[in-house]
């Protein structure tokens, strides 16, 4: 998503507009960072961005009602003002005076207020803004929320992704979304992933079509958005080719730039795709918590390989 429309944002934080003659339904929002213009009203210009949303504190609010006489306040604000900037939003529910909106009103930029503390706000204002105005794709796959890991499942058409996910949400898991899985890079190492509004709580059964998880299962086995921590894509399985019985080395694939452990799982008659699942999940949160089974293995084998060893020598020796 290259912007963010400010009639959504005015409707997701609950924004009361001050300038209603001030037309907003054309005013869209592209970088996620705010500004505090406390220099800005001094007089102080360089590097000033005004395409940023700019906050209005209770500092900046107390200069410019108790700092400034009325010319001082005419010419700041003609200068500040006099910059494009999409909105201006007074926290703390304070209310600018009457020749700040007069010259707001002239130049056309809209007047926001909200209730909130600035500091709560603004931390809240720039989380949901680097979410709508990350970098995004979406991709065909099926995303789960398994024991508080995201598993995104890929893989050809008709392999069996839904019903893999169905026999998860079964077994208590929630579901994220089937078919399209919507990717937001939200920093270098963090994707999120959510259901298109279209598809959301649906899940498509070949032969039986499509179903709402939702109805059928209740609330506790859906789920808006999840960060996708490990991807497993499911293959055919082919005889002639070595699948990996240890999983010593990591697989990974990308998106995004993001690298995401991989699992290549060979699908055939008698598997049960939701407890591979389910184990593979189970086995990443011990990776994360500094135990990897394949690896106290491989560290046993070494340990009993060097007692034979030392075994054998004293036999020798004697």
């Amino acid at each position: 998503m290259d912007s963010v429309k400010l009639t959504t944002l005015i409707e997701k934080m609950k924004l009361t507009n001050l300038s209603p003659e001030t037309p907003v339904d054309r005013i869209r929002i592209k970088i996620p960072d705010i500004n505090r213009p406390a220099l800005q009203i001094a007089g102080y210009f360089e590097f000033f961005d005004p395409t940023r949303i700019q906050i209005i504190g209770y500092v900046e609010y107390s200069y410019m009602e108790n700092a400034l006489s009325e010319d001082q306040k005419y010419e700041a604000y003609e200068k500040f003002l006099d910059h494009p900037m999409p909105a201006i939003i007074f926290c703390r529910g304070l209310k600018p005076n009457k020749i700040f909106m007069e010259v707001a009103g002239e130049k056309g930029i809209p007047i926001l207020s909200t209730s909130e503390a600035t500091s709560a706000f603004t931390a809240e204002l720039i989380r949901w803004l680097n979410e709508q105005l990350a970098p995004m794709i979406s991709v065909h796959g099926v995303l789960v929320d398994v024991y508080g890991e995201g598993v995104l499942i890929t893989g050809e058409s008709g392999i069996g992704k839904s019903e893999a996910a169905l026999e998860l949400i079964k077994r208590g898991h929630r579901l994220v979304t089937d078919d399209a899985v919507v990717l937001r890079k939200l920093s270098d190492d963090l994707l999120m992933g959510s259901a298109p509004d279209v598809t959301k709580h649906f899940i498509e059964l070949r032969g039986i079509g499509i179903v709402d998880v939702k109805a059928l299962f209740g609330a506790s086995s859906v789920k808006d958005t999840q960060q996708v921590d490990l991807v497993i894509r499911l293959e055919d399985w082919d005889k002639d080719k070595d699948y990996d019985r240890l999983g010593l080395e990591e697989n990974y694939t990308e998106y995004l730039g993001v690298k995401l452990p991989c699992h290549n799982i060979p699908v055939r008659p008698g598997r049960n795709l939701a407890i591979i699942c389910e184990s593979a999940a189970v086995n990443y949160r011990q990776k994360k918590m500094g135990y990897n089974a394949a690896q106290e293995l491989y560290r046993r084998l070494q340990e009993s390989l060097a007692k034979k060893k030392t075994e054998g020598t004293e036999e020798e020796e004697d």
